[in-house]
Formats: C-alpha cells, sequence, structure tokens
C-alpha cells in the first residue's frame, strides 16, 4: 500500500494539505486518492488512531505500548472472538468475556471503509450487542486486504464471503474522539463514540 509505506516504512513521506481534509464535507465528492490514502485521511478526522505494522511482531509491540500508554496493564481486555485470544496468547494481556468486566473491547472487522474512514462490524464481532453495549475503549485488528472503496462494496464482500447466511447486527464504528479537525462536526447521531485504536498489519 503506497500511502501506509511513505508513512511508516521510511524513505521520503507523502503529506497531504491539512487544507484539503478541513475544507471537505461528508458530501463533497471524494478525493481522487488511492483507497489508502482516502481511508488514512477519513479515519484521522473521525479521531481514530492507528498503527501500520508490516508484522505480527510490529503488532506485538504496537499492542505493548498502547498498553504501556493506557496503563491497562492490569485491565482485562473483552472480547467475542476467541480467534484473538489464540493469536494474542503469547502477550502479557488477559482476556475476559464479560463486558462489565473490562474497560477495552478488543475485536477484528469485516472491512475498512476508505469513504469516510468507518469500520465495518457485524455479529461476528459483536454477536447481538449494540455499540453503546460495549467499553468506551476499542483496539481493532485489522489487515490492509480488507480496505474497500466504500459500504456498498463491503457489503458485497460479506455477501460473497458468507453465501451460507449473511451476518446480523451489521453496522460501523465512525465515531471516535474528537479532534481539532472534526470537533465542529462531531455529531453521533445517538451513535457511541469510542476512543479507538487501528492496528493495520500489511498483507498485501
Amino acid at each position: 500500500m503506497g500511502l501506509f509505506s511513505s508513512l511508516f516504512g521510511g524513505g521520503k513521506k507523502k503529506k497531504v494539505s491539512k487544507a484539503t481534509v478541513e475544507t471537505r464535507g461528508v458530501h463533497m465528492p471524494d478525493l481522487n486518492l488511492p483507497i489508502d490514502e482516502k481511508f488514512t485521511i477519513h479515519f484521522k478526522k473521525n479521531g481514530g488512531k492507528f498503527l501500520y505494522c508490516d508484522s505480527f511482531k510490529e503488532v506485538s509491540e504496537a499492542l505493548r505500548n498502547i498498553v504501556e500508554e493506557n496503563q491497562w496493564k492490569n485491565s482485562p481486555f473483552f472480547i467475542m472472538d476467541e480467534r484473538l485470544e489464540q493469536k494474542f496468547s503469547k502477550e502479557d494481556i488477559s482476556f475476559t468475556q464479560q463486558a462489565n468486566n473490562s474497560e477495552i473491547f478488543f475485536t477484528t472487522c469485516e472491512h475498512l471503509i476508505a469513504q469516510n474512514g468507518s469500520i465495518l462490524v457485524c455479529s461476528n464481532q459483536l454477536k447481538e450487542r449494540k455499540l453503546n453495549e460495549l467499553p468506551e475503549n476499542v483496539i481493532v485488528f485489522a489487515t490492509t486486504s480488507q480496505l474497500v472503496e466504500n459500504i456498498g462494496e463491503g457489503l458485497k464482500a460479506i455477501k460473497k464471503k458468507y453465501k451460507q447466511g449473511i451476518p446480523a447486527n451489521i453496522t460501523t464504528l465512525k465515531h471516535f474522539q474528537a479532534t481539532n479537525e472534526n470537533a465542529d462536526d462531531f455529531l453521533t447521531y445517538g451513535s457511541s463514540s469510542k476512543h479507538l485504536y487501528l492496528l493495520l498489519l500489511e498483507d498485501l
């Protein structure tokens, strides 16, 4: 992915004008940019924090840094996907399946939506829970191959992937911490805002 390599892989950094980000509204046409760059702009405008990783070793290191930064060493991670517990079993973190015992929700996702910087999830990640029933802090583990242009493309991919039955409870995580860029239009429209980290693993 071109932008991620430029931003996090060394070499000459690629910059996007702050004015370009600030002057574009939700209903304006998409920027004519690569899908990874478009996602980055909108995701950061939503207030999300992401850490790009070239390897799973870097993912582990980033996760440890998040735990240390937020002093979560003694806080269990709430998970609903048991595969995450297996994948991160060597990390010095504990897991729980009781949301009221945790201040951190650790999850995967279905897709990353470039058009608005949101994260597409469904019952595979949430079961039957609503967003406002989840802990305020969310850590999402995803890969670059999960990037899609828009929600329609993401839904089409879900339909193709789950031919035996489309999962229920499909929704997006979009509203994160307010930033200087989104402070004026930080509207949740009844959804629950989350303090969100994205651990993004390069797999293309």
